[in-house]
């Protein structure tokens, strides 16, 4: 593992006789990934997300954040079977196993049963389970087209055919349900929160990663001339987290609109802005919400909500 400090390739035992310091800097690895027991990180990886979440430290981002961005891309870097590497090895073993009756049946049975629990698995993405789905397919293909061609016996030919055709089932039937399917995180909140600990310990505070939205009560000061003018746009958040981050990076200049959560954030200042919405009559209200019943119910709310925009007409 490379030092992110000098750049020094640290071998597991030159890490190990250092008490897990750079045999050559002297810094300290925040992480020993063959300590790790199911998902395994090293420094330069955690660097390089961090590096690239932020756009090289010029935007802000929340833990949260940070989870799906690992998440993601510790499973795009998980090992999976290549798209038609299983391939040879399979007809290698039914060409091997052919003189016999029964192994080639097991053998085939051992192959769907594989690519149909993969093709299930929560702790894989939508890409990787639909390319086992259509392995099962492809699978079912290469068993009809064996017992059609090569297979003199009749049971033994209506056998194949009928595990041929459960394998192009199961395949066409994953296909069409991976998108219901759950998928489950292989890293939790409580991980994130441990490495971000143990990162910052090492190396310093993240500058770009924000704490928890700050619901201070104690009014802000506000110019009166600033609350003399208006906006012509408003963005109302579902969640205080996600309107901390678009202030944090400059949405409301950069678009000149004013971002508000349901919930009331920014507190400080909740109340002046308000004050100078309604003065707009030509307003335009932008809601962002997840995708759930209490998301989806945020423009109802701003519409019938005496402390929002009830009988406004906007």
């Amino acid at each position: 593992m490379k030092c992110i400090n000098c750049g020094t390739d640290n071998k597991l035992k030159d890490r190990t006789a250092n008490q897990g310091r750079c045999i050559k800097c002297n810094h300290t690895f925040a992480f020993e990934p063959t300590s790790m027991s199911s998902v395994k990180i090293t420094d330069p990886f955690f660097a390089k997300a961090i590096a690239d979440i932020s756009a090289n430290s010029t935007l802000f981002f929340t833990p949260k954040q940070l989870l799906y961005f690992l998440d993601n891309r510790l499973r795009k870097s998980s090992k999976s079977i290549s798209r038609f590497g299983w391939l040879l090895p399979f007809l290698f073993i039914n060409f091997v196993t052919s003189l016999t009756i029964f192994i080639p049946i097991i053998v085939n049975l051992a192959f769907i049963n594989f690519f149909h629990e993969s093709s299930k698995s929560t702790k894989l993405n939508l890409v990787s389970r639909k390319q086992y789905a259509r392995n099962l397919q492809i699978i079912g293909v290469i068993i009809l087209s064996i017992g059609i061609l090569a297979l003199k016996s009749f049971p033994l030919f209506v056998i194949i055919v009928i595990i041929g055709m459960l394998a192009i089932y199961l395949g066409t039937r994953q296909i069409g349900r991976i998108q219901l399917l759950t998928q489950d995180f292989l890293i939790s909140e409580s991980q994130i929160k441990d490495w971000l600990n143990r990162w910052q310990q090492i190396n310093g505070s993240i500058l770009k990663i924000l704490p928890s939205p700050n619901q201070e009560n104690k009014p802000a000061t506000v110019n009166p001339d600033v609350t003399a003018y208006s906006f012509d746009r408003l963005v109302v958040c579902d969640t205080a987290s996600i309107a901390q981050l678009l202030i944090a990076n400059n949405f409301h200049f950069e678009n000149n609109c004013a971002i508000l959560s349901i919930t009331g954030y920014p507190q400080s200042i909740f109340d002046t802005t308000m004050q100078m919405l309604r003065r707009n009559p030509e307003l335009k209200v932008y809601a962002i919400h997840d995708c759930n019943p209490r998301g989806i119910g945020l423009v109802h709310n701003l519409r019938t909500n005496a402390n929002w925009f009830f009988n406004t007409g906007l």
